[in-house]
């Protein structure tokens, strides 16, 4: 995609969008690491859904561990992999405690430290939280990078890497969430929604719906 249409790409969804946000609920750096862990191979109204209950009594990693594993599995047993995340949530509290003074660090490294977090969550917590232009590249983004021409990649991280380079500065903080968004709801997996898309004319998907 040329420099000039990659800008009016994100113009576009600006103007539909100004301000996005994650569709995850949380309260905290916290809560919202513990959220994106849990989103892992889930959606996030499941996720919200098995949370709501839990981030009224848990937000801190002292609480976490107060609660317990059995307890926490409780919380989310609906969600999948639950076992896991519970392991890993119950862990990344104790290395907090232990090595962060309880604060969720806002450095990509560290965060790639705590157990069940990768690159993909740290990016998102650096960006939501920490308003860093961090590109954190789900299958959305990976969609809609290769289909539209934005930001072609064999993989999430050719992906990420090419987006930093291609989008325009002005635009790099919302970037993420206006293309998971824009995935999610408009060029989706199966049945993309061409016909409703604000940037069609921009896009090189050469199987267009109607």
């Amino acid at each position: 995609m040329k420099k000039q249409h990659i800008f009016e790409f994100f113009d576009r969804l600006r103007a539909a969008n100004p301000e996005p946000e994650s569709d995850l609920e949380w309260t905290n750096a916290y809560t919202l690491l513990v959220a994106v862990v849990l989103s892992a191979q889930a959606t996030d109204i499941g996720v919200n859904r098995a949370t709501k209950a839990l981030f009224k009594i848990v937000d801190t990693p002292e609480k976490m561990l107060a609660l317990g594993l059995e307890e926490l599995r409780e919380h989310i047993k609906t969600i999948g992999l639950f076992n896991t995340k519970a392991k890993n949530v119950i862990a990344l509290s104790e290395r907090l405690i232990a090595e962060h003074n309880s604060i969720v660090p806002q450095d990509r490294d560290a965060l790639m430290k705590l157990p069940g977090v990768g690159r993909k969550t740290a990016n998102v917590v650096l960006n939501v939280v920490f308003a860093q232009p961090t590109m954190a590249v789900d299958t959305h983004i990976f969609r809609v990078s290769n289909r539209t021409g934005l930001a072609p990649g064999k993989n999430v991280d050719e992906v990420e890497q090419n987006l930093l380079k291609a989008v325009p500065a002005e635009f790099a903080l919302h970037a993420h969430h206006w293309l998971i968004l824009h995935g999610r709801y408009t060029c989706k997996a199966r049945k993309p929604l061409c016909g409703q898309c604000s940037v069609r004319d921009l896009c090189s998907f050469k199987e267009k719906t109607v």
